[in-house]
């Protein structure tokens, strides 16, 4: 399989990716953005792209949830959940925190080091940047226009910039989560802790939409780890929502929470099943299990049968 990756190398997108065996052994090339990765593999350029999709800190990653939101379809098949770290690195000639003026970096970085930026080194300037190596790399053009760039451990170590300071994010734990992303196919093979992604886009607006969608999910004993409101791009007050659940499509409780969602949603678009990079810790309800959903089948079955009045 071939890959690409949030680049330029040295992200944390490419660490995620690295957490893949197949991945250490295979081809890996960065893109410029989350756009680009999913547009090369919508076309075929490369069988799957590994993209942040949301941050411990910051939530969803709307480049993302966007980018798979809408066009062809696409699916997850894998999830990587990468531990949070930052250190500032400096352009040749700057040596110290004092002589730092503009800071570069993703956005979500800077939102995790703002705090400490803003106390350490009073009126700094924030210059946003495609990515956090990207903002690294840049370091190494004289005629960058800046002095810093706020970057993982392994940018700064490919790039061999001079390390002012490490460990300079605000909330000490935080993780950032990606996913694996490609064209639709076979879904993998459950596992017992699996979550599943799915768009909703509601009907038209109404008191009680959104309770009446999520009804579909609680009735059924599953539970939702992220949902997020988006808009459709269409006009002021259209939004869709972006979810992660807790189960596979294998089991009888999401694809009747999912067929429920689809009778009174405008749109649902499925984007896959696959292991969950982190234990699962809400135990599906009795109620809910397999075994009640076969035994409440076999209980319709018979009951159909004495009405069909045959033997």
């Amino acid at each position: 399989m071939t890959y690409t990756f949030l680049g330029p190398a040295g992200t944390f997108c490419e660490s995620a990716l690295l957490t893949l065996p197949d991945a250490v052994r295979e081809e890996r090339v960065p893109s410029t953005s989350v756009d680009t990765a999913l547009a090369a593999v919508r076309s075929g350029e490369f069988e799957a792209a590994m993209v942040p999709i949301e941050n411990s800190v910051e939530g969803g990653v709307s480049a993302t949830l966007d980018a798979i939101a809408t066009g062809d379809a696409l699916q997850i098949i894998a999830e990587a959940v990468i531990p949070v770290t930052f250190q500032l690195v400096a352009r040749e000639g700057i040596t110290s925190l004092d002589q730092v003026r503009t800071i570069s970096t993703h956005s979500h970085a800077w939102a995790q080091c703002r705090g400490w930026a803003e106390k350490t080194i009073p009126g700094v300037e924030f210059l946003p940047a495609s990515s956090t190596a990207a903002g690294a790399m840049g370091l190494l053009d004289a005629e960058c226009g800046y002095d810093a760039a706020l970057c993982n451990p392994l940018a700064a170590e490919l790039t061999g910039l001079d390390v002012l300071a490490e460990g300079v994010e605000d909330h000490a734990g935080a993780v950032t989560r990606f996913v694996l992303v490609r064209k639709p196919g076979k879904i993998p093979a459950a596992t017992g802790s699996d979550k599943s992604t799915v768009v909703i886009t509601p009907t038209v607006d109404h008191p009680g939409g959104l309770r009446e969608l999520l009804d579909q999910f609680a009735t059924r004993g599953v539970n939702l780890t992220r949902i997020e409101s988006r808009p459709t791009g269409t006009s002021l007050g259209q939004y869709f929502f972006s979810m992660d659940l807790e189960g596979h499509l294998g089991e009888p409780r999401i694809a009747d929470a999912l067929a429920g969602a689809h009778r009174i949603a405008a749109d649902v678009r499925f984007l896959g099943s696959y292991p969950s990079a982190t234990p699962l810790s809400s135990p599906v309800p009795v109620h809910a299990s397999a075994e009640a959903y076969a035994a409440a089948g076999e209980w319709i079955r018979r009951l159909k049968h004495v009405a069909s009045g045959e033997a």
